[in-house]
């Protein structure tokens, strides 16, 4: 029975649900056809069914406010998909569905149409419910950073006008959770068609062009940072002809330790070129330093990952394939030759390690050292990873070639140098990390102790 009804919901056939609910009036009363991981209501609303939707609420109002598993209603998938008929009916049974922000991320209706650039829907709702043009997602972001976010160009022309004809342009400032304005992810995204819409005469002198994000930067400091696309001149001089500026021109009331202890006020504008320059840079590195709370672990993990697998492949070639290759030939002591390197080697030995020992030998360590670092790395960071058996195969079987690769090629004379090196680096490799890091540690507690300790 409760087959039948899902299958009446996502054909829209009304007359079939009348069908059911004749063999069984309480169907849409009951838990099992009204289960929070298939509501035929939701289907219903998905499907577009304008017709079999409204019928749904007549004869059940409570099925509007209901929420599927994921914490959305039927209005949050009529908006995101575009079904502004059944919008419309939704809102009319109950406007309060408009701010009922469910889920995970804490959306709304509306948040749904901005992403997915529903303009009519985006009216419709704005209309109904003005106050929900506030509100904020989990991320603090409003509908009108997910239309900029998500390049809905239509999304975010609608809002900003309706923001100015109801003079509601105070949200237009509204920070997500890492300080950005909407001309920040404009700017980011380099979506010129926005950034000069948001900077227009109708709303001009209600943004904050200058406004900085949580790590210092304004929006023409965004842009400054890869100014290298076709285009990017033309953004960055309508930035700077509304007024934009990057946060070192900017005027930041400082303390200044005088005679008097007065405050003052100084711009980054003023000091030196070399300085002002030095003082850009220490910005852009500080932007890029991973932060708890802002960057997500998971990114940095994988980021991680990419650099030592990176790192395994570069020193690997080094190890099977050194600098200067391997010798072609073989050469015996005292055998005549009319080559121009007579000293004696053999084919498949490395030229490097024949020419120069020490040079070999140096790069034999240190490379390994590199390589054993990046397994180790790679081991820490793919813990409790699926196939965790063959991985760690893999891994074993790619040390195994390269100490194999690394034996091979060394002349005689200097296995006795590489085999040991190879051997117990990789197995000291652990521990070194661990007593650098906490040497290094110790270090900068002294550091401190000795700076507290100057008057």
């Amino acid at each position: 029975m409760e087959r039948a009804l899902i299958e009446a919901c996502q054909a829209g056939n009304v007359d079939a649900l009348h069908q059911l609910l004749r063999s069984n009036p309480f169907l849409l009363h009951s838990t099992a056809a009204c289960s929070p991981q298939q509501n035929p209501f939701h289907v219903a609303a998905i499907a577009g069914h304008v017709d079999f939707t409204r019928e749904m609420l007549k004869l059940k109002p409570e099925f509007a406010g209901e929420v599927n598993q994921d914490g959305l209603t039927a209005l949050h998938f009529a908006a995101g998909n575009g079904h502004l008929e059944i919008v419309r009916e939704l809102v009319k049974v109950n406007r309060d569905l408009c701010r009922v922000e469910e889920g995970r991320d804490g959306m709304t209706a509306l948040h749904c149409a901005a992403m997915k650039g529903r303009v009519e829907v985006i009216g419709e709702i704005l209309a109904s419910c003005p106050g929900c043009v506030d509100d904020v997602t989990a991320r603090r972001e409003t509908a009108l950073h997910l239309a900029v976010r998500n390049s809905q160009f239509g999304a975010v022309k609608v809002l900003t006008d309706w923001m100015a004809e109801k003079n509601k342009r105070e949200a237009l400032n509204f920070k997500d959770e890492q300080g950005n304005t909407v001309l920040h992810l404009a700017a980011w995204k380099k979506q010129r068609p926005v950034i000069e819409l948001l900077l227009g005469n109708r709303i001009a002198g209600t943004l904050d062009a200058n406004a900085m994000n949580h790590a210092g930067l304004t929006a023409l400091d965004l842009m400054l940072m890869f100014p290298s696309e076709a285009g990017d001149r033309e953004i960055i001089d309508i930035l700077q002809a509304a007024g934009a500026l990057r946060a070192s021109a900017r005027e930041i009331p400082t303390s200044q330790h005088s005679a008097d202890h007065t405050t003052v006020t100084i711009s980054n504008s003023t000091l030196p070129v070399p300085r002002r320059r030095t003082a850009e840079a220490k910005e852009l590195i500080e932007y890029f330093k991973f932060k708890k709370g802002r960057d997500s672990p998971s990114e940095a993990r994988s980021a991680l990952l990419v650099i030592a697998v990176l790192v395994a492949t570069a020193t690997f070639q080094i190890g099977i394939n050194p600098p200067g290759g391997v010798w072609q030939d073989t050469h015996a002591a005292g055998e005549n030759t009319t080559a121009d390197y007579t000293k004696p080697h053999i084919a498949g030995e490395s030229v490097l390690a024949s020419a120069n020992p020490v040079a070999y030998s140096m790069v034999a360590v240190f490379n390994t050292i590199g390589f054993s670092t990046a397994l180790l790395m790679i081991n820490v960071l793919t813990k409790r990873f699926p196939l965790q058996l063959e991985l760690q195969i893999c891994m074993t079987a790619m040390y195994v070639a390269y100490n194999t690769s690394i034996i091979t090629i060394a002349p005689d004379e200097l296995k006795k140098i590489v085999v040991p090196s190879i051997s117990i680096l990789p197995i000291l490799m652990g521990f070194a990390v661990h007593w650098a890091r906490t040497v290094m540690y110790r270090i900068e507690q002294l550091v401190q102790r000795m700076t507290h300790r100057v008057p």
